[in-house]
């Protein structure tokens, strides 16, 4: 009778584990899917990439400046005629 009862513990524990075993690889393979990967990291590109998109904006915007102020330089100068495209 014991081996009996033994036995039957064994196997619903056994079975008890290969189905939570199932469900946490399909929850795993959900998780890791192509498209939720993607959400995920675009999340947290917009996220943390709210600063990093002014930033790469001012950068921009200082170097038109720059450019505009050269281009300037260089017309004065006479080294680039007025008509020369920029």
């Amino acid at each position: 009778m014991r081996r009996i009862f033994w036995l039957g513990l064994g196997i619903g524990f056994g079975a008890g584990a290969a189905v939570a075993a199932s469900r946490w690889m399909q929850r795993q393979a959900e998780r890791l899917a192509p498209p939720n990967l993607a959400r995920k990291a675009s999340s947290a590109i917009a996220g943390a990439g709210s600063g990093a998109g002014q930033t790469v904006a001012d950068v921009a915007a200082e170097f038109r400046k720059g450019y505009a102020e050269r281009e300037a330089q260089l017309r004065a100068s006479g080294l680039v005629p007025d008509d020369a495209a920029p």
